[in-house]
């Protein structure tokens, strides 16, 4: 299927998948049901019609409130219909065999008689799903004669993009900073020495750039010391996955074995650990005082000459870092125009290429407005690299952004030029940056786990020259080229991402986009709302082991398309809960046992299972049943051969990429299998 006719989208929920759907059931295969044909013809030329107008909406920042209540209402119907169409297509796709004897044949006769008050029942859904979308096209009739507009993406990496994560050394106006903050920490004054330890706080608000020079300086410094760790705090702290990741950053080693432990054991873990040896720690993104409190305790202050750097946005909390320890407060500076030019145009032209004469006024004018914000200016560089190099269009987007950030740089300015550059992606492009709030702050994600999320979900389908997966990739890149992701890690010989993260701005930012859409409900972080609607779409789980209760928040799960876990301690819902999941991930989730899969078979649209790093040992029998699956990840699981149903997966061949070795050598001299 073509990649523009059936792609799950932010703007129009499933509605051109389940355009595609109802185009399907009017084929030849389902004429016997010659009693709903009428209906659903009337049906998908309908939803066709509206299917321009919500994506034409869907670029406007500020569109009228009858149109913006009217594309919610449109989207959340289209989520409905396309569960119940689905249920439909299920009950009508089964296989009838012959019965053999008079039993089998009464069990056969109660089976399809059963199966017809289904598919009556499911009719009827549809025909009142039908009322509620023409419902909604009486109050709004102006989607007629609407045209989507289509943007170019490219199609690899921008070189610069990378280069400036690998030569970090090398970003605009770092090494001013970088040497003042080592000169702190070798000054001597009369209340300390070189030998005690010293704490520099480096303040800021978002986007200035903090996390980037804290950064540079432990790289330049750590080689100098026994023991090293950086480790990202961010606004929901879970302390036990904090202590967890600085044992394994000093030891160097994973972290699986200290699951089973408890907070005492880690701190005395990480303290005999660093002893009297010299240590230089980077605590990055701390957000309020008990969250140091709670940390400083694992760094001795017997560790003479040690050095700790933390990174704040809050003056109070910076305060309280020194209250114990000798130390300073940096205050990080916004970049000059010299520097903030020099960040933008290699952000936007080649080494050997200066900005066009023509576009040196508009430029200034756009830095003006940035006020040196480096996210600032990266993010609207980003927007302006897939503009044309006209003053005309460089003075649209110069316009766009306002007065706001003249107003109040650090809050208002940033979301107005981060607002910018969302909605200047094309669709399928927007989807796939919102999906990226379902993770939590300071998150690495893995590149090819994103892309393979994505696909499930529907955001990414193949059409005539791409795979779904390199089209997945070419997505990736874009985002990573405007900059809204950023590089985490790349191979060292080739250069190439295999991870990104989100900062932090960005990420507040496309969560409350990814609320008001109820795209996302989030559950157990208490910083965010989940908004009004209480019918969930997709379920992330950030808890903390406290009491989050999903069951217990009147949240409606029958239609959940995507559940991912995040946490070691949390309530896992009966899987009976989620008849239409596309994507089930439970990552190093560890009290995630064999009886949380029952009924797994009954998920017949699951496309993606991720047990990696889970308590399972076996995988039931009825996964056979999903016929759908395309990803399996059973990585670091207790699982030792594969159930003999799993010849039956259709996809089975992208089901062999995730499998572990051992499995795949397994499956090749498994003599049922399908090739």
């Amino acid at each position: 299927m073509a990649m523009e006719v059936a792609l799950v989208s932010m703007a129009t929920g499933v509605l051109k998948p389940v355009i595609a759907k109802l185009f399907v059931l009017l084929g030849n295969e389902y004429k016997r049901f010659k009693s709903v044909r009428k209906e659903i013809k009337s049906l998908a030329h309908e939803l066709a019609a509206m299917d321009p107008f919500l994506l034409k909406m869907s670029e406007e920042e500020d569109p009228d409130v009858r149109d913006k209540v009217w594309m919610n209402e449109v989207r959340e119907l289209s989520y409905d219909l396309d569960d119940a169409i689905d249920d439909f297509m299920q009950s009508i796709g089964d296989k009838d065999e012959k019965p053999d004897g008079f039993i089998e044949k009464i069990k056969s006769s109660l089976g399809k008689l059963g199966k017809m008050k289904a598919r009556g029942r499911i009719g009827r859904e549809i025909q009142d799903l039908k009322k509620q979308i023409v419902e909604a096209r009486n109050t709004n009739a102006r989607y007629n004669g609407r045209q989507t507009v289509n943007n170019t993406q490219n199609d690899t990496v921008n070189p610069r993009a990378v280069a400036i994560f690998e030569h970090a050394s090398k970003l605009v106006g770092i090494d001013g900073p970088k040497a003042e903050i080592i000169k702190l920490l070798a000054q001597e004054d009369g209340r300390a020495s070189t030998q005690q330890r010293k704490i520099v706080s480096i303040v800021g608000s978002g986007g200035m750039g903090k996390t980037t020079l804290a950064k540079q300086v432990y790289e330049e410094l750590k080689g100098k010391f026994e023991r090293h760790a950086f480790i990202s705090v961010s606004r929901n702290p879970d302390i036990i996955n904090i202590l967890r990741a600085i044992l394994s950053e000093l030891s160097g080693q994973g972290n699986a074995d200290t699951i089973a432990w408890n907070i005492e054991h880690m701190i005395c873990k990480i303290t005999n650990f660093l002893g009297d040896k010299r240590y230089i720690i980077v605590v990055d993104d701390l957000w309020d005082v008990k969250t140091w409190n709670d940390l400083k305790c694992v760094f001795p202050v017997t560790s003479s000459g040690s050095i700790i750097i933390t990174t704040t946005r809050i003056n109070e909390v910076a305060d309280s870092c020194l209250s114990s320890c000798h130390g300073h407060i940096y205050n990080i500076r916004h970049l000059d125009m010299v520097h903030s030019r020099e960040l933008f145009n290699i952000r936007l032209f080649d080494s050997s290429e200066n900005c066009p004469s023509h576009l040196e006024k508009v430029s200034g004018e756009i830095l003006e407005k940035c006020v040196g914000l480096p996210l600032a200016i990266i993010s609207i560089s980003g927007l302006l690299a897939t503009k044309e190099r006209t003053e005309n269009q460089w003075n649209q987007v110069k316009d766009s952004i306002g007065r706001a950030l003249e107003r109040n740089p650090s809050i208002e300015g940033m979301m107005k030029i981060l607002s910018l550059s969302y909605f200047d992606l094309p669709s399928h492009q927007k989807t796939c940056l919102l999906y990226l709030s379902i993770f939590p702050e300071d998150s690495i994600i893995e590149k090819k786990a994103l892309i393979w999320r994505w696909i499930a979900e529907g955001f990414i389908q193949k059409d005539d020259k791409y795979t779904s997966y390199q089209l997945g990739e070419r997505c990736f890149n874009e985002l990573l080229n405007r900059r809204l992701i950023q590089v985490a890690w790349t191979t060292e010989e080739y250069g190439k991402v295999e991870s990104c993260r989100v900062h932090d701005v960005i990420l507040d930012f496309i969560i409350s986009k990814a609320i008001e859409e109820n795209f996302v409900t989030f559950v157990g972080v208490p910083c965010i709302t989940s908004g009004t609607q209480r019918k969930v779409r997709r379920l992330p789980l950030q808890v903390d082991g406290k009491d989050h209760s999903i069951l217990k928040k009147g949240l409606v799960l029958s239609h959940v398309r995507s559940v991912n876990v995040f946490g070691y301690t949390v309530e896992i819902p009966s899987l009976d809960e989620f008849r239409y999941l596309r994507v089930l991930d439970f990552e190093l989730c560890r009290q995630v046992e064999n009886h949380h899969l029952a009924n797994i078979g009954n998920l017949f649209q699951l496309r993606h299972l991720n047990l990696s790093w889970t308590e399972v040992s076996e995988l039931p029998e009825e996964i056979g049943r999903l016929y759908c699956l395309e990803m399996l990840d059973i990585r670091g699981t207790k699982v030792h051969e594969l159930p003999a149903t799993i010849v039956n997966l259709k996809n089975w061949w992208i089901c062999l990429l995730i499998l572990e070795l051992s499995f795949l050598m397994e499956l090749q001299r498994c003599k049922q299998w399908r090739c």
